[in-house]
């Protein structure tokens, strides 16, 4: 029952607000509690009362609302296995290839965001109607790269699920370029929550650094703070590069990590419930055991 109310802004971008179905639940339930006061007030029959309760309750079913699409245009890069590439600029690794089993994508600078954009994730189809498969190809974002007035740089396998079959696929890739059309759309990775891995370059205790592998829903990570335990407070993060994180001479002893998600609403901070270990080594994965929403 959870829905996603989209607005498309000024510079053709749609951002998505996730709505979970607990709370669609609570309005619901409320709005139709203070309608039957109301009904009540006005002494109305019966009959009545349950005619425009039901007329309330259908509404939201009734109403055929429209999804909202961005237009653009999409190409994609080739690979010899048809995967995404281990060294995009989010600093995925070979991580950044398999996610999404392979169906990844780079992407313009008003959705890499500076990185922030680094693991959203986005509906893509393309608009030939012979070819083209209705829910298109739905993707990752791992590089940034543009191309031809491109917002999409499709990965191969992204870019063969474009088409309604193989044959039309192989059609698609001779156009080079299409017209797209694309949507942000929630992540749900492994329950949604925020999960981090101790980047490969990190050295305990004098160096310390991390990937944001992924954010659930519609969230970007867009700064982390570290607990500082002598200082008592919080202190910044540098954002290396991507989806990376660092902080030279981190603090000795466990290491507690603060994360600022933002959405087309507004942006909020979540602590992570558990803590780094001291003994902390690179390449471990950490998750938060938050959702952001």
């Amino acid at each position: 029952m959870s829905r996603y109310l989209c607005f498309s802004s000024h510079n053709s971008l749609v951002n998505c607000l996730y709505i979970p179905s607990k709370f669609i639940a609570f309005v619901i339930t409320t709005c139709v509690h203070w309608f039957i006061i109301y009904l009540r007030q006005m002494e109305l029959g019966f009959k009545y009362q349950i005619s425009l309760v039901c007329v309330l309750l259908l509404f939201p079913v009734l109403c055929n609302c429209k999804e909202y699409y961005a237009k653009s245009r999409a190409s994609y890069y080739g690979t010899s296995d048809g995967y995404g590439n281990s060294r995009g600029a989010c600093g995925f690794g070979d991580y950044g290839k398999i996610v999404n089993d392979g169906s990844v994508a780079a992407v313009s600078a008003k959705l890499w965001k500076n990185g922030g954009g680094c693991g959203a994730c986005y509906q893509v189809r393309c608009k030939i109607p012979q070819y083209c498969d209705d829910n298109g190809a739905y993707v990752v974002v791992t590089d940034y790269g543009e191309g031809d007035r491109t917002d999409f740089i499709l990965s191969p396998r992204a870019f063969s699920r474009l088409g309604r079959s193989a044959v039309t696929s192989e059609k698609l890739k001779k156009y080079g370029v299409l017209d797209v059309e694309y949507k942000r759309v929630p992540c749900t990775f492994k329950g949604n929550n925020i999960v981090y891995q101790i980047n490969e370059n990190s050295r305990n205790p004098g160096y310390f650094s991390i990937n944001i592998l992924y954010v659930g829903g519609t969230y970007d990570v867009t700064a982390v703070e570290i607990w500082q335990k002598q200082q008592h407070q919080w202190e910044a993060m540098r954002r290396s590069y991507g989806a990376v994180f660092d902080f030279a001479n981190p603090p000795e002893g466990e290491i507690r990590l603060k994360f600022q998600v933002s959405s087309n609403v507004g942006s909020n901070w979540v602590v992570s419930r558990f803590t780094i270990p001291a003994g902390w080594k690179a390449g471990a994965t950490y998750s938060t055991k938050i959702q952001p929403y």
